[in-house]
């Protein structure tokens, strides 16, 4: 029996649950809707200039980029420190920051964003608020609730996991001797991080921002619960398109571009890796 027979239920499974459901999006996005709602020909591409004409559409558009870009830098900054100590701490120390690392991801998305209101509650009541207040910190409440500043913290607690797991996978594959030649050499440590342990951990960066920023750029219940009118992202938009509006083409059009957008950075992402990895057969 050939190898490649033991992908067919898993090509099945994909082609009957994912592909098959996103060409029909596609299809269902160059199609009409009339008055009575009534679905079908004639094809048009009416749709996708709605979006590029229309300005609370492109407002949506980059306020998605936007949080899904600066969710994940953010979670680049934060995850390699995070990393680096799983990687280079004994045994122990390691397991227990993974546990605390994964532990998250077993509590639901939605408990995890009502606990981000509770904190983030524009009131002084709110933990945060009261904290700071109490400690004199601030003297008037911070507005954080239903900001871009809500979403992007909520969808860091979500997918901060999606950074941190393959950074440390690509940073535990360096060769130590190297971090050590180059101090011997003179480098200090922001010069031994910035020519031996970045460039090296590329393949993990690159892995866990195309996670977190296509995680976050198709984020839903994140944006609804902390990010209110004010931060609505293209999965809201989808949802409102078909289930309040009913407008199938139009909300079909809106997850076409959101999927193109993500791909496009995937696409993007790996070339970087590939034209790295190039670079170092050549040398």
């Amino acid at each position: 029996m050939s190898v490649g027979f033991l992908a067919l239920p898993m090509l099945a499974f994909l082609s009957i649950f994912f592909f098959y459901p996103a060409a029909n999006l596609l299809f269902y996005s160059f199609l009409s809707q009339d008055a009575k709602g009534i679905i079908g020909r004639p094809f048009t591409l009416s749709h996708y200039v709605h979006i590029a004409e229309v300005d609370l559409y492109l407002k949506v558009f980059w306020n998605t980029l936007q949080i899904a870009f600066v969710t994940s830098i953010v979670a680049i900054v934060m995850a390699y420190p995070v990393a680096i100590v799983m990687v280079k701490s004994n045994p122990i120390v390691n397991r227990v920051i993974s546990l605390i690392v994964i532990a998250p991801l077993i509590v639901s998305v939605v408990v995890r964003a009502y606990g981000w209101q509770l904190i983030l509650v524009n009131t002084p009541t709110g933990l945060l608020n009261w904290l700071l207040l109490t400690l004199r910190i601030i003297n008037e409440p911070l507005e954080l609730l239903y900001t871009k500043t809500a979403v992007v913290i909520g969808s860091l607690h979500v997918f901060f996991p999606m950074m941190v797991l393959p950074l440390a996978s690509a940073l535990g594959k360096i060769d130590p001797n190297l971090e050590d030649a180059a101090r011997m050499l003179g480098a200090p440590w922001w010069k031994v991080f910035a020519r031996v342990t970045l460039p090296l951990s590329i393949p993990g960066l690159v892995a866990g921002f195309t996670l977190v920023f296509s995680l976050t750029a198709g984020s839903f219940v994140i944006p609804v619960l902390l990010g209110g009118t004010s931060s609505t992202m293209l999965g809201n938009l989808i949802e409102q398109q078909i289930f309040v509006v009913y407008d199938w083409p139009f909300g079909a059009t809106i997850a076409v571009v959101l999927v193109i957008v993500v791909f496009a950075i995937n696409a993007l992402s790996m070339r970087i890796l590939e034209g790295r990895r190039f670079r170092r057969i050549a040398s």
